[in-house]
């Protein structure tokens, strides 16, 4: 039902403002189809970014992330949230600080979700790879 993935999506969005890392995990099923839109290698710079399908492999992605970012400074942004049936797409902007060094990078971003018996089955995220790419490489000398 439509109402059920939008409440879902929000309450998703709701915990990883918040910094909730273990209570957003528990938002999504075992396994998940975890995609994030980078090369299949990955970025050494960037170590977040690798395949995930359990709840604590979710929670250590956003602790990771929130470990090389200053969470304080973080500006994202959410524009659109569509959703059909089961599916819902979130369009908005990335806003970081990278820990080391301060350096700040925007990117669009577009997330597409799947929600299924009240849990998250689906996470796809689209953005500029290359832009966090480079943010991340200037402060790792890469």
């Amino acid at each position: 039902m439509s109402s059920d993935t939008y409440d879902v999506v929000q309450e998703l969005l709701r915990r990883m403002a918040e910094g909730d890392h273990d209570r957003t995990a528990e938002l999504f099923a075992e396994p998940v189809d975890w995609r994030l839109s980078w090369p299949a290698e990955g970025h050494s710079a960037v170590p977040w970014i690798r395949p995930r399908s359990s709840r604590a492999e979710v929670a250590d992605h956003f602790r990771s992330l929130e470990a090389h970012h200053v969470p304080e400074l973080n500006g994202t942004s959410v524009t659109r949230i569509l959703v059909d049936r089961t599916h819902a797409v979130v369009l908005g902007e990335i806003a970081q600080t990278v820990r080391a060094g301060g350096t700040a990078y925007t990117s669009p971003f577009a997330l597409h979700l799947s929600v299924e018996d009240g849990l998250i089955t689906r996470y796809h995220i689209y953005e500029d790879s290359l832009t966090v790419t480079r943010a991340l490489s200037t402060q790792a000398g890469i």
